[in-house]
């Protein structure tokens, strides 16, 4: 960065300065080499049931933007399909279409918890829980990740101290830097126990896991304590992100949530997409099992390198521990023909830099066992 900027810029100039001395620079890069860092599980953003989906959807009339937001003309004929088919789809009582996953944790979060209300968040949740915990009217505590004791503890204290209102814990299903599972019925139970919500994020659950990708509270679905945020853009191929929740509960978010009444409604061209997603995993059951035995597959073929299996899922935390290390790592891999990338805090707790390898059906075993041997040659061989 050049030390002689001056003027109106010029301490946005040192704070990126400060951030390439710690090797936390961020700049945009295009896509180039084999997908191990997209969150295209099931490789729908580019299946021709998708694309035909759209097209149809476009020669039928179907518009590219919706012109309003929902409580003006924006409220399309797509998206009221797509909630229904959703909310039938879930198990749940309604469904209700945001256009992304961060603008509906922010939105549920500066919504329903109120003035004298507590939300409870695991210490890993996305930084869009964290920014809708920060501008919501409740207190809010953050608690050991996958902790059930300490959340309890946490109610129990704030209630001793006078706490009087509501009760929300909120969790990540499968938490996307760690890929590990959050302990569900524990959770439920806690909630149940405080006459308490259970906000859960399924957006790297969605698709993947549950009868027909229905996700990890998929057994849960439909209780009135439960509020569950299934983001579009990742296995689901498109964009967008759906909250469903009790009809009372909907009802309040469209009367009173500020990011869904003065927003643009999502693109009706969306809303197809994610009710052909839908379908797909309905009628097509083998991308989920495909995906799940390359998942079984790469943690065998990594302890069979002498590699620890780093989670059970499809997001395989690659800790390197120093920011540089981890970056100098992802960079010789990327050189070598595969897509994975660096992550540093922020986006995850200082001095654990990491390489996210995500495993989709954008690969195969081939390419999985390419991978691991140029992990550990580059590890081996000094690039860590």
């Amino acid at each position: 960065m050049n030390s002689i900027i001056a003027g109106k810029v010029a301490s946005y100039a040192a704070g990126l300065d400060a951030l390439k001395n710690d090797d936390r620079l961020r700049s945009l890069r295009p896509r180039t080499g084999i997908d191990f860092s997209s969150n295209d599980y099931l490789a729908l953003a580019s299946a021709p049931r998708m694309k035909k989906a759209i097209v149809t959807a476009l020669e039928g009339g179907t518009p590219i933007g919706a012109g309003g937001s929902r409580l003006l003309r924006g409220n399309c004929e797509e998206h009221e399909r797509l909630e229904a088919a959703a909310a039938r789809f879930f198990g749940a009582q309604t469904a209700l279409f945001f256009g992304g996953g961060y603008v509906a944790n922010f939105a549920v979060l500066t919504t329903l918890p109120q003035r004298d209300d507590l939300l409870v968040l695991d210490s890993l949740v996305h930084a869009s829980i964290h920014e809708g915990a920060r501008a919501g009217r409740a207190a809010f505590r953050t608690s050991a990740h996958n902790d059930p004791q300490v959340i309890e503890s946490a109610i129990c204290d704030w209630r001793a101290a006078g706490g009087a209102g509501r009760v929300w814990i909120v969790v990540e299903s499968l938490y996307s830097m760690d890929g590990d599972f959050a302990p569900l019925e524990d959770l439920l139970a806690i909630a149940d126990r405080h006459d308490a919500f259970l906000v859960v994020d399924e957006a790297h659950a969605t698709g993947v896991y549950g009868e027909q990708g229905r996700g990890l509270t998929a057994a849960y679905e439909g209780r009135e304590n439960l509020l569950v945020i299934h983001t579009c853009g990742k296995a689901l191929g498109a964009a967008g992100a759906l909250v469903t929740a009790s009809g009372v509960l909907r009802d309040f978010i469209i009367n009173r949530c500020r990011p869904f009444i003065f927003a643009t409604a999502p693109s009706p061209l969306m809303a197809v997409a994610v009710r052909e997603a839908l379908l797909i995993l309905q009628e097509e059951p083998e991308r989920q099992q495909r995906l799940a035995r390359l998942v079984a597959f790469t943690h065998r073929e990594m302890v069979a390198r002498g590699e620890r299996s780093p989670s059970n899922s499809q997001i395989l935390p690659y800790i390197i521990g120093e920011n540089a290390r981890a970056m100098r790592l992802a960079s010789a891999l990327q050189a070598r023909g595969f897509d994975i990338r660096g992550i540093r805090p922020p986006t995850v707790p200082a001095g654990t830099a990491r390489l996210r390898i995500s495993l989709t059906l954008n690969v195969g075993e081939n390419e999985v066992r390419a991978m691991l041997d140029a992990l550990v040659e580059e590890t081996r061989g000094g690039s860590r």
